[in-house]
C-alpha cells in the first residue's frame, strides 16, 4: 500500500532518506477510500486491528470489516443530516466504534473533532459554540453523557446525539441500532478536496483557552513517516500505542500510518493504567512495536520484567518529554530493545525523530524529518549555530508541507502570530548538536534569562525527577533585582518525603540539581505543593505558577 504513496520505502541512512523522500500526493486524497477501502477490496482478510478491554472482550477487525462497518455508519450518519463540512465530535475513549466513525465522517467529508471523556460542562459548551458541533458520538457512561446533557440548552448548533453504549440516555440516539438498520451506502459527489477542514483539535495551551487546530484531508500522509519510519511498521507489525483517542496522539500511533505501513493496530480498552496489564497484554498478543510517553516506560521497568515473556518486541518508541538516561539504560538492559525518540505537535506530524538507521542519545529529540524544512532561529532572527539555543521553526515559503496544519481556525491573528513571512515558529526552544541532534530546553515564553544566562525548565525539571523525593515539577522564572530573574521549583513530593518537606530537603534538592546539570541552573527558590495546576490534557499551567509568585 505504502509504494503508492513514497517513491523510495526504505532508507539506510540520513543521507538517503534526505536525498530521496518524496510523498505522492492525489488529487482529492481520502484516508477512508483510498487506504482502508482499497486495502478491503484487495486484502480483504487483511488484520486491521485486534482490540480488547479490561472485560477481556476481543473483537478481531480486517480491513473488509472496517470498509462494511464505516460504510453502514457513514449511510446511518447521512440519514442523521450529516454530511460535507459538518463538524462531529467523538468522545469515544479507546471503543472500536470511533475507528467506524471516523472513518465514516471522512467518506462524508464531514470534520471530525476528537475529544476526550475528561470534559466537563464548560468544556463542552466551549467546544460546540466554537467549532459549530452538529453533532457529538459518545461512550454511554454516565460521566461523559451527563456532561454532555447539561451542556446541550448553551449548544443551538448541536442537533444530533448519539451513544455507542452500553448506556442510551434519554435524548440519544442508539449507534448499534442505527448502523443495524441502515440503508446501503453510496459515496457522495464531491466528497472533499486536499484543502478541505478534514479534521480539528482543541489543543488546551498552557494559557488561554484552548485553539483549534485544523488539518486537511492530506494529513494522514504526514504520518507515512511517523509509522513507517519512526514506528519502524512493516507488515507484520502488531502496534500498540497507549493513548486515548481524544488526544492527537491518537492520529499519531493508532490509525493513519500504522495502516499505511501495513501493520494491524492493537488496541487496548481500559479504565485504568496498570503496568502489569500492559506487560500481560504484550506477552498475552505477541505485540511487536510500542510506542508511549516516557513515564510509562519508567513505570514498566518498575516491574519485574522476568515474569513477562517479551520476545515479540522488536521495536520501541517514545515521545511526549524528555526521555531520562537511566529510563533508557534500563530499559535497553531487561529488553534489549534501543527506546527511539521522537518530537511534533498537535499542529505537525513528526518533526524531528531518531530513526532506525541511527544511533539513539537518551534525551535528544532526534533529527529533523526531512519532510519539513527545520531550522533553528536565536531571538534576533539568525539560523542557531551548534550549541546555540534557538526556536524550532518550520520553512514554508516554498509551499505548506504535508503534515503541518492549515492553521488555528477562526483565529486568524493567533495563526498570524505562529505563522509568517514563510516560517511556522513552534513555539518550542532547542539546541543542536555537532551530530545534527536536537535537544530540547522549553517553551520559548518560559525560557529563563538570569545572570545572562538563558536557562530552560525542561532540563532542570529533569534533574529533580530523578531525585526520589520529587513526584512532579515545574521550573519558572521570578524576578529577582540581581539576577533579573531566579530558578524557582515548584515540587509536589513523594509520600515518604512529605513530612520532610523542610529546609534541609530544599538543600538536598538544590544540591542535587547541581550535581546532575549545570551548577548554575539550581532552583534558588524551592516550594513544595500538593498539586500542580495542569491543562485538561495534563499539560503544566506555568502560567498560573508565575501568577503566584
Amino acid at each position: 500500500m505504502v509504494e503508492r504513496f513514497l517513491t523510495q520505502t526504505s532508507f539506510t541512512s540520513q543521507e538517503d532518506f534526505i536525498r530521496n523522500l518524496h510523498i505522492r500526493v492525489l488529487e482529492n486524497f481520502n484516508f477512508a477510500y483510498d487506504v482502508v477501502d482499497a486495502y478491503a477490496a484487495e486484502q480483504p482478510d487483511k488484520l486491521a486491528m485486534l482490540w480488547t478491554n479490561d472485560h477481556d472482550e476481543v473483537h478481531r477487525f480486517t480491513f473488509a470489516d472496517m470498509k462494511r462497518e464505516s460504510d453502514r455508519t457513514a449511510s446511518w450518519f447521512q440519514s442523521l443530516g450529516i454530511g460535507k463540512g459538518d463538524t462531529v465530535m467523538l468522545i469515544l475513549k479507546r471503543r472500536y466504534e470511533f475507528w467506524f466513525s471516523i472513518l465514516a465522517l471522512h467518506k462524508l467529508g464531514a470534520v471530525v473533532i476528537p475529544a476526550t471523556h475528561l470534559l466537563t460542562k464548560k468544556d463542552i459548551v466551549y467546544r460546540c459554540n466554537m467549532a459549530s458541533i452538529k453533532a457529538i458520538v459518545a461512550a454511554g457512561e454516565n460521566v461523559i453523557t451527563d456532561h454532555i446533557v447539561a451542556a446541550m440548552p448553551e449548544c443551538p448548533t448541536t442537533k444530533v446525539l448519539v451513544s455507542v453504549g452500553p448506556e442510551v440516555p434519554e435524548g440519544f440516539l442508539d449507534f448499534h441500532g442505527g448502523i443495524a438498520t441502515a440503508a446501503p451506502f453510496e459515496r457522495p459527489a464531491a466528497v472533499n478536496t486536499n484543502d478541505d477542514i478534514m479534521m480539528m483539535y482543541f489543543t488546551s495551551g498552557t494559557t488561554g483557552e484552548p485553539k483549534m487546530v485544523a488539518h486537511d484531508f492530506t494529513y494522514p500522509l504526514g504520518h507515512i513517516t511517523t509509522g513507517l519510519l519512526w514506528h519502524n511498521l512493516h507488515e507484520g507489525s502488531l502496534h500498540l500505542t497507549i493513548a486515548d483517542t481524544g488526544w492527537a496522539k491518537a492520529a499519531w500511533g493508532k490509525i493513519y500510518g500504522q495502516w499505511f505501513a501495513g501493520a494491524t493496530i492493537f488496541v487496548y480498552d481500559h479504565e485504568k493504567f496498570t503496568p502489569a496489564d500492559i506487560l500481560h497484554k504484550i506477552e498475552q498478543y505477541h505485540i511487536t512495536s510500542l510506542c508511549a510517553p516516557p513515564t510509562i516506560y519508567r513505570f514498566l521497568i518498575r516491574e519485574d520484567l522476568t515474569k513477562y515473556d517479551l520476545s515479540s518486541l522488536e521495536y520501541c518508541t517514545t515521545a511526549g518529554e524528555a526521555l531520562n538516561g537511566a529510563v533508557y539504560d534500563t530499559f535497553l538492559k531487561l529488553t534489549g530493545i534501543r527506546l527511539m525518540e521522537g518530537f511534533g505537535q498537535t499542529e505537525t506530524t513528526l518533526t524531528l525523530g531518531t530513526f532506525p538507521w541511527m544511533p539513539s542519545k537518551p534525551g535528544s529529540m532526534g533529527v529533523p524529518n526531512p519532510q519539513y524544512r527545520i531550522d533553528l532561529l536565536t531571538p534576533d532572527g539568525r539560523s542557531a549555530e551548534d550549541g546555540e539555543q534557538g526556536q524550532i521553526v518550520i520553512r514554508t515559503d516554498g509551499g505548506k508541507p504535508v503534515g503541518l496544519f492549515l492553521g488555528y481556525h477562526l483565529n486568524e491573528e493567533l495563526t498570524r502570530e505562529a505563522w509568517h513571512d514563510g516560517v511556522y515558529y513552534t513555539g518550542d526552544v532547542a539546541w543542536r548538536d555537532e551530530d545534527g541532534y536536537y535537544w530540547f530546553v522549553g517553551r520559548a515564553d518560559d525560557v529563563i534569562k538570569s545572570s545572562g544566562y538563558r536557562i530552560g525548565p525542561f532540563e532542570v525539571e529533569s534533574a529533580l525527577m530523578t531525585h526520589p523525593a520529587v513526584v512532579e515539577c515545574a521550573i519558572t522564572g521570578v524576578p529577582d533585582e540581581i539576577r533579573g530573574q531566579v530558578v524557582k521549583a515548584t515540587i509536589v513530593l513523594a509520600a515518604g518525603y512529605r513530612d520532610r518537606a523542610d529546609a534541609a530537603l530544599v538543600k538536598e534538592l538544590q544540591d542535587h540539581v547541581k550535581r546532575i546539570t549545570a551548577p548554575y541552573k539550581y532552583p534558588r527558590v524551592v516550594e513544595f505543593v500538593d498539586a500542580l495546576p495542569k491543562t485538561i490534557s495534563g499539560k503544566i499551567r506555568r502560567t498560573e505558577i508565575r501568577k503566584k509568585g
